[in-house]
């Protein structure tokens, strides 16, 4: 049996499509369509004419670009964001601190029970966000609070609440950046410290001018996905509003795109501050990365 020239090469140039198959194939279906089906519910609006009342009264109709003008005019929107860039910049500087100063510590040569500190450190990032939240909302009611004979403070109140939602954030969210930060300080070879020592280097000095350097990469990573997750905040303004008045429906955008979609009934608005949302989300992810590609690693 003779062969086509060439068809063993056509073969081999499939393979990886075929590997590719099954994540492209979800990734349209989960993804790539409901992005798409959200766009175009942003680009219409419901007509109503007579009183509303008839068979035909209500029909979705084109709405070009005024549900995105209604979005960009809205305040509750942008307050919404103000809250939540106080919030983002509170949670990214505890949270990412303390995972680095916890991944060097767990790296140094003189450390102690590592495997346990590590798996006391995860442990939080594995317990549920709703869950984490109610455990520290019991914790924050004033009639339950043990802070709150120590503190003197309300936990929930409209001067405090920021600081406790960041804390749940925090809480949760150091393990998992630790270990990522941890795991990239295990890959670098043990010779570099070994050279240092030698030289006069202290454990300090290690740390500031060879471990942090090169964990550069790893903490640009961490700080974009906090990025985007700091945006996306839902779960724990949801989960705590139930115990204070001072959490709005519209504390953070998403709380807004779901009172919009599922309380009002306003899907198309709602469609719209979700695409408003991603490309901020975009812009920022992106931004900050070429701010820190261009300082850090001199690329114009």
């Amino acid at each position: 049996m003779t062969r086509r020239p060439g068809g063993g090469a056509r073969t081999a140039s499939a393979v990886p499509y075929l590997f590719l198959a099954p994540a492209m194939t979800l990734f349209t279906l989960f993804m790539a369509i409901p992005i798409a089906y959200t766009a175009y519910l942003s680009l219409r609006r419901t007509k109503v004419s007579g009183l509303g009342l008839g068979k035909n009264s209500r029909r979705e109709v084109f709405a070009g670009l005024d549900n995105y003008a209604a979005t960009l005019s809205d305040g509750e929107l942008w307050a919404g964001w103000l809250r939540v860039l106080g919030y983002g910049l509170l949670v990214l500087t505890v949270m990412l601190g303390l995972a680095l100063l916890f991944a060097l510590l767990l790296d140094s040569a003189h450390v102690r029970l590592a495997r346990f500190s590590r798996i006391a450190l995860f442990l939080p990032y594995a317990v549920p966000g709703v869950a984490a939240t109610l455990l520290w909302g019991f914790l924050y009611l004033p009639s339950l609070s043990p802070f709150r004979q120590v503190l003197d403070v309300d936990l929930l109140g409209s001067d405090a609440v920021v600081f406790s939602m960041a804390n749940v954030a925090v809480w949760g969210g150091v393990g998992f950046n630790m270990l990522v930060l941890y795991t990239a300080l295990r890959a670098v070879p043990r010779t570099y410290y070994e050279a240092a020592r030698i030289d006069g280097a202290s454990e300090i000095q290690i740390a500031l001018r060879i471990k942090i350097p090169i964990l550069l990469p790893a903490i640009i990573l961490t700080t974009v996905f906090s990025i985007i997750a700091t945006i996306q905040v839902f779960t724990e303004p949801t989960t705590l509003r139930p115990l204070t008045n001072t959490i709005s429906s519209t504390w953070s955008p998403l709380m807004k795109v779901y009172r919009d979609a599922f309380v009002t009934g306003d899907l198309y608005s709602a469609a719209a501050t979700s695409i408003v949302i991603a490309a901020i989300s975009l812009i920022l992810s992106f931004g900050f990365l070429r701010v820190v590609r261009d300082r850090a690693f001199g690329e114009g």
